[in-house]
């Protein structure tokens, strides 16, 4: 088997990651198939179906997550320290060809946001998805029941662009709630109108909050969101913590010379208010292509800048997390547990070997990974009249065929052509 250079590289991470059996296989049968599937999905957009012909080294037929009863062939290898697959009890589930089985779903429902975050966005927007490009709210129900009755997924988290401003957000929620068995459901915001919607999206269901929060001067929000709403953000944290949303996640991009002095006041800023903060690497998802490697603040650099706090390793293994976490001494989370800061080094530290993520676009494709370039569309199929085992097959083949890294330190890396708020975090 004659591999390319990039295909032994991500080989090579992989046995990195512990996972020498599944290394072996990468540059075999199906190593790009998510190309192949882009193009059997094209087809299904056109007949409303897919030939399972079309999926040679796809997942079998859909059965619920956890059965054994179908054993695709290509899962049969492994060893006693990395068991194969199936051993894994993953029919039925988004498994991938490295043994990773996606649980989390990321549902962007919109592109639109009320923010333009420099490194996210140009001041002046970006050209939004037409209307009726977008999942409705009963697609949207639709996808995600698909996602946790039949796929094994447990928690959804609802994102953007700004949730928040998508009108049918506590009904989406509240569908999602009643689902059997019941997902972890959370959102991801910029906390802009969370003051008033928290407590009907607690009785709808939702359990937490992601906010995010850059800085803690006003001036300086406004330069980075090209928008006066810092006030707006706080009262939002303060909203979510009263209506029992917590703990309440603050999410941090730090950027050289921008906001990189703030780390250790924002630290003291969410301990003071029982907040738990993480801070993320900033990545290349920018809509302006302008990510540069030496602007971004390192997950190393972050912990040197939190020394004075005298964090303590979390000895508790983050599993499939992102972020590695550190406890604060002296300081109490709200629940009266210790308290905790998290980084989440996507760049430095990438934490591929342990993904467990499938994305659903705003309108309607499945993104594997979200640096991936490629797509799967569900979309189509939903409105051509597939029913529900097609489109898990079709979401099950496309998560199949995700790549064993983000490969943002190969020298051939391309950055996404959809920007974050096209993606959903």
């Amino acid at each position: 088997m004659i591999r390319t250079a990039g295909q032994v590289e991500t080989a090579e991470r992989i046995k990195t990651a512990g996972q020498v059996d599944t290394a072996e296989r990468v540059g075999g049968a199906g190593f790009l198939g998510a190309v192949g599937t882009a193009e059997s999905l094209s087809a299904a957009a056109t007949t409303g179906r897919i030939d399972t012909a079309e999926l040679a080294g796809a997942p079998g037929p859909v059965e619920p997550a956890g059965s054994a009863e179908h054993t695709p062939a290509h899962e049969h290898s492994g060893s006693a320290e990395h068991p194969p697959v199936a051993e894994r009890a993953t029919a039925g589930a988004l498994a991938d060809r490295f043994g990773r089985v996606a649980t989390d779903l990321r549902v962007s429902l919109t592109d639109r946001c009320n923010l333009r975050c420099s490194y996210c966005m140009p001041e002046e927007g970006l050209a939004w998805l037409p209307r009726q490009q977008q999942l409705t709210d009963d697609e949207v129900h639709r996808l995600v029941r698909i996602a946790v009755e039949r796929l094994g997924v447990t928690e959804v988290r609802f994102t953007g662009g700004e949730p928040l401003i998508r009108p049918g957000l506590v009904g989406i929620v509240a569908a999602a709630a009643r689902l059997s068995p019941r997902p972890r459901l959370s959102v991801t915001t910029n906390g802009i109108g969370l003051d008033r919607l928290a407590p009907a999206l607690r009785d709808a269901g939702l359990e937490r909050v992601n906010v995010s929060l850059d800085t803690l001067s006003p001036e300086r929000f406004q330069r980075l969101t090209h928008r006066d709403r810092h006030a707006d953000v706080l009262a939002g944290l303060r909203g979510a913590a009263a209506a029992g949303l917590t703990p309440v996640k603050i999410n941090t991009v730090l950027m050289r010379g921008v906001n990189d002095d703030e780390a250790p006041a924002l630290l003291r800023f969410a301990l003071e208010h029982g907040y738990e903060l993480r801070f993320i690497e900033q990545m290349p998802l920018d809509a302006q292509h302008g990510w540069d490697r030496h602007t971004m603040v390192t997950a190393a650099e972050i912990l040197d800048a939190l020394a004075p706090f005298g964090l303590k390793p979390d000895s508790v293994s983050r599993g499939t997390a992102p972020a590695e976490t550190w406890f604060v001494p002296g300081w109490s989370a709200a629940d009266g547990g210790p308290a905790r800061v998290g980084v989440i080094g996507s760049v430095t530290r990438p934490f591929c070997g342990d993904c467990d993520r499938t994305r659903l676009t705003a309108d309607g494709q499945v993104r594997n990974c979200l640096f991936a370039r490629e797509e799967s569309d569900l979309r189509a199929l939903l409105r051509g009249g597939a029913d529900d085992t097609t489109i898990a097959r079709a979401w099950q083949t496309a998560m199949y065929g995700k790549r064993a890294g983000h490969g943002i330190d190969d020298p051939t890396f391309l950055q996404p052509a959809r920007p974050m708020s096209a993606i959903g975090g």
